[in-house]
Formats: C-alpha cells, sequence, structure tokens
C-alpha cells in the first residue's frame, strides 16, 4: 500500500548486523527444542505433544528472530500439516479469520488515506498546535492515538493510519529509520495502539471480554463504566510512556523550530482536494462510520475493512489499483493466520487446555483477597500471553474458565474479568499482537527495542492497575 510502499512494503532484514555463529545457536536452540519436547517421556498423547514440541519451536523462533516472522509461522504451520497433527481446515483456519482478512482491508484503507493527503494534514494539524520539538510532537501522536481508540475499533488500523504521519515527520527530521527519533516515534505510536485497546471497550480484545463476562459472568458490562475504570492507566500509559520513550531514544535533533517554513511547505504537499481524493474520503469516512456504529448492524470491523477497501477497486471508483495492491507487504497476514493456526492446532489436540488448567489451576484460591488477587491475575496473565499468540485466543479459552469460578464461589466477576483482560495488554514481542506486528513491517524500530520500551510499560501498567484496584475503583464504589 502507498502508506508503506517504501517501508513495509520492504521486508525488515531480521538477521542484520547477526554473526553466523550466534544465528547457528539459535537455529539449533529452536529445533533443539523442538527435539526435546517431542522425544520427552511426558504422559501426554503423542499428538498434543507434537503440537507442543512444534508451537515451542515456532515461539522460540519468533523470539529470537532466527528467520522472518511469517517465514517461521509458515515452516511450523507445513510441520503440523506434514506430520498430521491436526486436520489442514484446523491448521490453516488463520487464513481464514477475521484477524488475518483485516490487515488486508487495514491495507486498502491506509493506502485511500494516503492518496487523499489526509495524513499529512493530520500531521500538518497536530504540529501546528503542539509545536515542533520532537518532545511534543512524540506527545501529540500518542495522544492522537488515544483519541482515535474511540473511532478506529482496532489497533491495526490505528497502526496504519498513524504510520504515514510518523513517517511524514521522521522524514522533515532529515534523519534514517534506524536513528533514535524513528525508532522511539514508531515503536511508541505502534505500542500504544494495542494497549489501548484493553483501555477502551473498542478493540477485538476488549470485545470479546465483555462478551463473556456479560455470558458466563451474568453481569453487565458498559462502555463508559470501562473507560472511567481504566482511564487513570490510560494518563499513565500516555505521560509515561511518552517519558520513557525520550529517555530510551533521546532524539538526535531536538526539534524543528529553525525550519517554520519549510516544515508548513511540507504539509502543503498534501495538495488539492480531487475527485479522486475526494471518494477516497467518502470511502474511508464510510468505514470509520461502520465501525462506530458496529452495535447497531453487527457487521464485523474485518468484513468493513476488507468491503469498503475492495469498492475502491471497483471500475468507476478507481481509487486504488492492482500497483497499490503490488505494493503491499502482506507478510504480516502469513504472520497473523500462522500464530492463530498454532492455537487452533493447540485447542484441537487438547494442549490449550493442559496450559489452561496449568496457568490457571494454582492461581484460582487466590483471587478472594482482592490484594493478592491483581498481582496473581496480571502476572499470570502475562505469562500465558506467551504460549498464546493470539489475544483472542487467550481471552477466549481462559476468561470462561476464570467467570465460572468467580460464579461458583461468590466472587466479583466483573473485577476479576476486568483485571484479566487489562492484563492481557503486557506484551514483550511481535507475535503477540497483530498491531505490533503490523507496526513491526515497517522496519522502524528492531526486536530489542521492543522488548526494552515493552517491559518498562509493562511494569507502568501494573502499577497503574494497582491505583485503579487499590484506591481509584474503591473511590467509584467498586
Amino acid at each position: 500500500m502507498a502508506a508503506i510502499e517504501s517501508t513495509a512494503g520492504e521486508v525488515p532484514v531480521f538477521a542484520h548486523g547477526r554473526s553466523v555463529q550466534l544465528r547457528l545457536i539459535q537455529t539449533f536452540a529452536c529445533a533443539g527444542l523442538g527435539a526435546a519436547i517431542w522425544f520427552a517421556p511426558l504422559p501426554l498423547p503423542p499428538h498434543m505433544k507434537a503440537a507442543f514440541a512444534i508451537s515451542a519451536m515456532m515461539i522460540l523462533a519468533w523470539m529470537t528472530e532466527v528467520m522472518e516472522y511469517a517465514s517461521a509461522g509458515l515452516v511450523g504451520l507445513f510441520l503440523f500439516w506434514f506430520f498430521g497433527i491436526a486436520k489442514p481446515d484446523v491448521i490453516f483456519s488463520g487464513f481464514v479469520n477475521d484477524a488475518s482478512w483485516f490487515y488486508i482491508g487495514a491495507v486498502f484503507l491506509g493506502t485511500m488515506a494516503t492518496k487523499t493527503g489526509l495524513p499529512l494534514r493530520i500531521a500538518g494539524f497536530v504540529v501546528d498546535r503542539v509545536g515542533l520539538s520532537y518532545s511534543r510532537l512524540l506527545l501529540g501522536l500518542v495522544v492522537i492515538c488515544f483519541l482515535l481508540t474511540f473511532i478506529v475499533p482496532s489497533g491495526v488500523a490505528r497502526v496504519v493510519i498513524m504510520a504515514p504521519i510518523c513517517i511524514g515527520i521522521i522524514d522533515l527530521f532529515g534523519v534514517d529509520r534506524n536513528s533514535n527519533i524513528a525508532r522511539g516515534m514508531f515503536l511508541l505510536v505502534t505500542y500504544t495502539c494495542a494497549i489501548f485497546d484493553k483501555m477502551i471497550i473498542a478493540g477485538t480484545g476488549a470485545i470479546t471480554a465483555r462478551n463473556v463476562i456479560e455470558r458466563i459472568g451474568a453481569v453487565d458490562v458498559t462502555y463508559s463504566w470501562w473507560l472511567l475504570a481504566f482511564f487513570p492507566c490510560s494518563l499513565a500509559t500516555i505521560l509515561i510512556g511518552w517519558r520513557l520513550t525520550l529517555w530510551l531514544f533521546p532524539p538526535e535533533i531536538a526539534g524543528l523550530e529553525g525550519r517554520r517554513g519549510e516544515v508548513q511547505a511540507h504539509f502543503r504537499k498534501a495538495g488539492e482536494w480531487t475527485p479522486a481524493a475526494t471518494k477516497a474520503s467518502v470511502l474511508v469516512l464510510l468505514a470509520l462510520g461502520l465501525w462506530l456504529t458496529d452495535w447497531l448492524h453487527g457487521i464485523s470491523a474485518a468484513k468493513v475493512a476488507l468491503g469498503v477497501g475492495l469498492i475502491g477497486l471497483l471500475p468507476f471508483v478507481d481509487v486504488l489499483n492492482a500497483d497499490d495492491f503490488r505494493k503491499a507487504n502482506l507478510l504480516p497476514y502469513f504472520f497473523v493466520a500462522a500464530a492463530l493456526g498454532m492455537s487452533e492446532v493447540l485447542r484441537d489436540t487438547g494442549g490449550l487446555k493442559v496450559l489452561t488448567d496449568t496457568f490457571l489451576g494454582g492461581m484460582q484460591p487466590l483471587l478472594a483477597n482482592r490484594l493478592v488477587a491483581v498481582p496473581v491475575l496480571y502476572w499470570t496473565a502475562f505469562a500465558y500471553h506467551f504460549v498464546s499468540a493470539s489475544e483472542i485466543s487467550m481471552l477466549a479459552t481462559s476468561l470462561p474458565i476464570l467467570m465460572q469460578f468467580a460464579k461458583t464461589h461468590g466472587l466479583d466477576a466483573l473485577w476479576i474479568g476486568m483485571v484479566w483482560t487489562f492484563s492481557a495488554g503486557g506484551k514483550l514481542f511481535a507475535y503477540q499482537s497483530a498491531p505490533l506486528i503490523v507496526g513491526y513491517a515497517y522496519g522502524y524500530f528492531r526486536h530489542t527495542d521492543m522488548l526494552k520500551l515493552g517491559l518498562l510499560l509493562t511494569l507502568v501498567e501494573f502499577f497503574a492497575l494497582l491505583f485503579c484496584t487499590g484506591i481509584f475503583w474503591p473511590v467509584l464504589g467498586f
């Protein structure tokens, strides 16, 4: 897509700067871990043990970046298929999942938004109001990410919308993609797009959790209450995430104050409103309107994104063309599909239930005391997320167990459900979240960058949750 034409359209070189010896060690580690689990004398059915072995190899390959994410995922799916671990419709189910196809639709919408010049117009508006220092620009971008969460119910879509804005500002600074300015800006925007989905019932994860809490926990969950309950966490993420990024990635250039005329001229490149730009704007607004009113019509965000995107390819609409599709980076689509397929294989073989029982079995007696329950829920969810690559799979498999336990033992199902859902926000690796996958695909930050900021923000979110559950929620009468 045009928004990724010169960035995500190029496959990141994962092994850049890595010695042959290190890559060899990592390769043997991935294969060795899988073999060790496969041949270990574990009291598990053969298919389940094989599923664990291949999944462990895939996850370690993603963590070490021994090969490109999509490639590692496809190798794992092939091994599931080759050894007959599950049926093909289970192994390759990720390719027909809404989350995978939503990425394709988001590619179309991002291209449309870029063709209208809308990202440049938004960036110009932000620059005029917040100032030209890097610090203020960074804060402005994070605030925009938060506000977009209310109207764009998908972290992937927000990454696609924000990416060209970030790229335009990075170009103004005249730095390359390996600079601190580029890495810090792109990483913070990408990470917050993923985190904000847990603080507002806007992302697929929070929507899934809400349905489970209401259906099994038998309690009402309102949009306004969820927003208010996690509002301190939202503020902490914006402000502390901003300061942490400035500390981890100090800018090479403090600001653009001396180049105001050049900056204004850059944003005027958005140009006049042509008929094509007008049609593209109408289609983008149509998608946003359908996303915002999904409670009314029930059409999934993925169907909206892909459907509106395909309209742009129709004759006499001609907002998009074949070149736009050819320039798109489709590797994240294969990555998302592989991660979802892995989770489905684990579920089909019974491995996911074993993992869930292992992680949650010893936790349940500790939930009666809320002071103990918060750290137990948060860090258990953080650890469980490593083996459940999809937030949707994680919440869909674990929340029903927690809700049933809460009902059976007279605990507050809403309280437990909200804490557990929020705890899915902490991440260290791109494979754990579709927005991180898409943001990483642009090639502006490295895995080690994500690890540093992700670990610190995971700690920030934990202490923010402690404040909410220990002080803020009791004040609200919760």
